[in-house]
């Protein structure tokens, strides 16, 4: 997780980040990391290890380390045979590829760089038997002219290129992705409008509507009954944007605070325990929710075991910076 210290609305970069006029939103920043303590505090209670990036005052985007990249293999894999895929990020967050780089190198584990624009894990995440990668149309961010009031609107685009999926599946092998495209600019990213959960991640929360129509057969025809729908009221709380942790074989999925009783009930019929986080001021402010809010780096037994390695742990832990 990244210290929100600095957390700020800097770039404005997506539609949450701006009011109806355009002007980027001010965080309340005592509330800000009072949710983000409560949320720390939330997985470690529930097994997780938390580890911190340090703050730097101008990477307001550090609190959302889910576009740095992606670990693959993710689990099930000895150290010395992973390696972290750092993404390339959106312009306005690109200086933030070096602080990743060496919170990453510091674990002891071996970094790579992509070509093609990408945005890390918030894109491309594990899925029952798939890879799945989500898309969108690139654009350069403006203002353009419109009929109304006010008389513009900003053009925000998505994140991830789709020409990104002949390198990644260089990577992952023969292990199937399933592409999708994107296509509400307020569901920016893939972690927006899917979250996979269960055992072995087989089952999906899926806004569809947040996907071309093409696109949504085809998760259809992929994931069949396995699929919980979100209608717009759960998908505008960012029930997708959450995060499972597995401990001593319970499955636990840390969802916002918002999410309806009927989706809850869902989850738990697939024996997934849910349980619920306060992170409005991300959202509401950044456009981020629980899983932008955390890089994934897998079973802590298969990080690197190394003394260097285990002393940055040491050393960037939640509970030894804060408690």
């Amino acid at each position: 997780m990244g210290d929100p210290l600095f957390f700020s609305v800097k770039g404005g970069a997506n539609p949450h980040t701006r009011n109806a006029l355009g002007l980027r939103k001010t965080v309340d920043a005592e509330r800000a990391r009072r949710q983000w303590h409560m949320m720390a505090r939330t997985l470690r209670a529930l097994g997780a290890e938390v580890l911190v990036v340090e703050p730097h005052q101008d990477l307001p985007g550090l609190v959302y380390p889910a576009n740095a990249g992606f670990l693959f293999p993710l689990e099930n894999t000895p150290a010395e045979k992973k390696a972290f895929y750092l993404a390339n990020l959106l312009p306005t967050r690109a200086a933030e590829q070096p602080v990743y780089r060496k919170v990453i190198e510091s674990l002891g584990l071996v970094t790579k760089t992509l070509e093609a624009r990408f945005e890390g894990e918030a894109d491309f995440f594990p899925a029952g038997p798939y890879m799945i990668f989500t898309h969108g149309k690139l654009e350069r961010q403006r203002f353009v002219p419109t009929i109304g009031l006010p008389p513009w609107r900003r053009v925000y685009g998505f994140r991830s290129d789709e020409r990104a999926v002949e390198e990644l599946q260089r990577i992952v092998g023969p292990k199937p992705i399933l592409s999708l495209e994107l296509s509400d600019e307020a569901y920016y990213h893939g972690d927006t409008v899917l979250c996979s959960f269960g055992p072995r991640r087989e089952y999906l929360l899926a806004y569809t509507d947040g996907l071309t129509g093409e696109s949504c057969e085809r998760l259809r025809k992929a994931f069949g009954p396995e699929l919980v729908t979100l209608d717009s009221n759960d998908a505008a709380h960012y029930a997708a944007n959450s995060f499972q942790i597995r401990s001593g074989g319970n499955c636990t999925l840390v969802l916002p605070s918002g999410v309806s009783q009927s989706t809850l009930a869902q989850i738990r019929e697939r024996g997934v325990e849910p349980t619920l986080v306060e992170v409005s001021e991300f959202l509401a402010k950044g456009g981020g929710s629980i899983k932008c809010m955390i890089l994934d780096l897998g079973p802590t037994a298969e990080l690197p075991q190394d003394p260097g390695a285990m002393s940055f742990r040491a050393r960037r832990s939640y509970s030894k910076l804060f408690e």
